[in-house]
């Protein structure tokens, strides 16, 4: 059996260890510190943002942002079908309702008219939405100049997960800076990683103070603990801080690999009939998080994405489905939906291709060799 190939490994870069043997050497193996201060301020300056929250998980974020921005029992958050689960569980942690938009075909994320689509009609049912969250998959920033327009018009906050999407820009600004309140992860398969953790970010600095606040079990300035709210369990490790450092100092280089492996498979597979992939836009920079295509058996000679994920499975080489979207999903089978076909679609015939900023050009060739071997049956 020849060597895995997995689908976006963590790729460290040797300048963790500095960061790593810090906290020890100050004996900061807890979540405060040094690397814990230093993470918040070198990522606040990469994204240009002056206030910066180092959490346990990406999930973590999303769950302070909608306590931050007063989400109940009961209110309805609007988030897109077409993402992974741990974007939408937090709504549900509060007691709230999702309530699911479909994608566009361009981009992949929250389709603009069916968001305006879904807010004029819980407003007609009586229940006005709290807030939006939008999500850019793969690394492909969303449509965010309408869907900011419709936020505005109806006066409703944009909660930013831009998970995938470190190094991405839009119109020039970073991702993860196109918020009310954004939030970023650092999980081990992301584009740098901490091992696990994420970040809330906003430019309202009483957002990040109250959920700096929360994320450390709430504990209020008394000379004993005391507690006027519950809090979480939610701060980043000053240890798990510094492997973050390290990976900060090479992300031009980690979104740069992104790049280049999307550009390989393009100009590898392109040219199929029946294969395409999903592009960036003008004045859309995506860092290729993972590199996804689409594979229509109809102009395949009946292949499909699924007889692709097995052959290069059978050479050892991970590949994965598309998000399976979340009106789909059994847990969320009563949430309204506004949906157009296309999430499910796309999970359908989607599948995304190994992308590890580690990857060599022997194992990119492997892959191709793999996909055009089945395509050519």
């Amino acid at each position: 059996m020849q060597e895995k190939i997995w689908l976006s490994p963590p790729h460290m870069s040797g300048e963790e260890q500095k960061y790593i043997q810090l906290a020890f050497d100050e004996n900061y193996i807890a979540p405060a510190g040094s690397n814990l201060i230093g993470f918040e301020k070198e990522l606040g300056e990469y994204l240009g943002i002056p206030h910066v929250l180092a959490l346990t998980s990406g999930t973590a974020a999303i769950h302070l942002a909608l306590i931050t921005l007063g989400i109940k029992a009961g209110d309805e958050v609007l988030a897109p079908s077409f993402t992974f689960a741990a974007c939408v569980n937090p709504i549900v942690y509060q007691g709230a309702i999702p309530i699911f938009v479909d994608s566009d075909s361009e981009s992949w994320n929250m389709s603009p008219e069916l968001l305006e689509k879904a807010i004029v009609d819980r407003i007609g049912k009586g229940k006005k939405p709290k807030a939006i969250i939008v999500v850019h998959l793969y690394g492909m920033p969303a449509k965010m100049k309408p869907i900011r327009e419709i936020a505005d018009k109806y006066e409703i906050p944009i909660i930013e997960d831009a998970a995938e999407a470190l190094g991405s820009e839009y119109q020039d600004q970073r991702c993860g800076t196109l918020g009310d309140i954004s939030i970023i992860s650092f999980n081990g398969n992301k584009i740098i990683t901490s091992s696990g953790g994420g970040a809330l970010i906003s430019r309202n600095r009483e957002w990040i103070q109250k959920a700096r606040f929360l994320a450390t079990q709430a504990k209020d300035d008394f000379p004993y603990y005391h507690h006027t709210h519950i809090g979480y369990n939610y701060r980043m490790s000053n240890v798990v801080a510094g492997i973050g450092r390290g990976q900060l100092e090479v992300i031009e280089n980690r979104v740069k690999k992104r790049r280049a492996n999307f550009d390989f498979y393009l100009s590898q597979l392109g040219k199929f009939e029946g294969i395409s992939f999903l592009r960036q836009r003008p004045r859309a920079y995506s860092n290729y998080w993972l590199t996804t295509i689409l594979v229509d058996p109809e102009k395949t000679n009946g292949v499909s994405g699924e007889d692709i994920r097995w052959a290069l499975d059978a050479e050892n080489i991970e590949s994965r489905h598309l998000w399976k979207p979340m009106h789909m999903q059994p847990v969320f089978e009563k949430s309204p939906a506004y949906v157009d076909g296309t999430s499910e679609k796309l999970f359908n015939i989607g599948l995304c291709l190994p992308s590890g900023s580690s990857l060599i050009d022997e194992q990119k060739e492997r892959v191709v060799s793999t996909i055009v071997k089945t395509l050519n049956g």
